[in-house]
């Protein structure tokens, strides 16, 4: 019998104030009717807390968007998880804040896209940055933990610096310098925002001097894009391993993506009961373990390190989901990443503006049915 996971990830809603072109949302998503209850969000919950899971992120889409989102943070700490609620920042005010850390709400985590309006709306696709800057001021006021989230990649990794200095000034508890993942619309982008190999290593040398003069002030964490890695990194922690995601209309995944993998049926929480899902359900089973391996992981001593890598970077990348993940070394299919990395090095390279038309986003800015108003003052 598997142990219980160690966290779960509730994906509130798809519906999304922003319009990032590196969004995370699958390009085929269900309607808002299909969100589940406030009553199956508080039953999932609690099986959660009964299975033992010590962790439970709120994400979307925008989870602000949900107005039941008080109650399930409140349902949440009741079953004992701890809730960190990952966001935009769009839709909260001071008393909403404090509403939620009544209810029982531990930590937030907040996304930036650069350090100024001018360079963060083109790549978030709506004048937000000022209100993101408010909204942080307003979470340091108060006495919860504090993540900000500084996403990557080759439109904003040339300044780096500056988007650090920018949120050392917001004095988080961590910072998370996360590379775009090339998933969704940002696979759709990546010749857009795969940095080069002097922007990455120009920002390696940038965020090791920022970890020595921030050292006991606030914790840096990062990571190098798949693309440019020796191994692949452990996805989610091996697949339903460690983790496991609801989607918005119920269905569970052993990660974000993993909707792409053709053959696989997710099981519904309004079916089963989590537990079952963890423990039988056969898309959880499918590459869990190591039978599933092919050479060379299966002989290969890093397996029970990385395990094999991404299933869904494997099936992008190599149409076939039981593939070594290619951003291996060793992965005979590692040609495919190496060929990408050439395109991204030439001299004429990817898009570097990001208003350029070439650019895809999640929609056309006006007929937007995954969008909502929010008012940010």
């Amino acid at each position: 019998m598997m142990t219980a996971p160690l966290a779960l990830i509730a994906e509130l809603t798809y519906r999304c104030p922003l319009h990032c072109i590196y969004c995370s949302n699958p390009l085929q998503m269900s309607g808002s009717k299909s969100e589940l209850s406030t009553g199956d969000w508080l039953q999932v919950f609690k099986q959660a807390g009964e299975m033992g899971l010590l962790h439970l992120h709120l994400t979307g889409g925008e989870p602000l968007g949900r107005l039941d989102l008080t109650e399930l943070i409140a349902g949440a700490h009741s079953a004992g998880l701890y809730t960190n609620l990952i966001t935009s920042g769009v839709g909260l005010s001071e008393c909403r804040l404090k509403t939620l850390i009544q209810a029982g709400l531990d930590h937030i985590q907040l996304s930036f896209q650069d350090s100024t309006d001018r360079r963060a709306r083109p790549i978030a696709g709506a004048p937000v940055h000022e209100h993101k800057v408010k909204v942080a001021r307003i979470i340091r006021s108060h006495d919860i933990a504090f993540t900000i989230n500084l996403v990557v990649h080759r439109q904003n990794l040339d300044h780096l610096e500056e988007m650090i200095a920018f949120v050392e000034e917001l004095a988080p508890d961590r910072m998370e310098i996360a590379h775009a993942q090339y998933y969704g619309w940002a696979l759709s982008n990546r010749s857009a925002l795969l940095p080069s190999k002097e922007q990455l290593d120009n920002s390696l040398a940038t965020i090791g001097a920022a970890r020595q003069r921030l050292q006991g002030r606030i914790r840096i964490d990062s990571v190098i894009p798949d693309y440019y890695a020796r191994f692949p990194k452990a996805c989610m922690g091996g697949w339903a391993r460690s983790l496991v995601l609801i989607d918005p209309s119920g269905n569970a995944l052993p990660c974000h993506a993993a909707g792409v993998i053709p053959g696989l049926q997710f099981d519904n929480v309004r079916d089963h009961s989590l537990d079952w899902i963890w423990q039988e359900s056969p898309a959880f089973q499918k590459f869990r373990g190591e039978t599933w391996m092919p050479d060379p992981c299966r002989g290969c001593e890093r397996r029970t390190q990385d395990f094999g890598g991404c299933r869904c970077q494997a099936f992008l990348l190599t149409g076939n989901a039981a593939a070594t993940d290619p951003v291996c070394s060793l992965a005979p299919g590692r040609k495919v990443v190496d060929a990408i990395l050439l395109r991204q090095n030439a001299p004429d390279g990817a898009l570097t503006n990001p208003a350029d038309t070439s650019l895809r986003t999640p929609e056309q800015r006006t007929n937007d049915p995954w969008s909502y108003r929010v008012n940010p003052e």
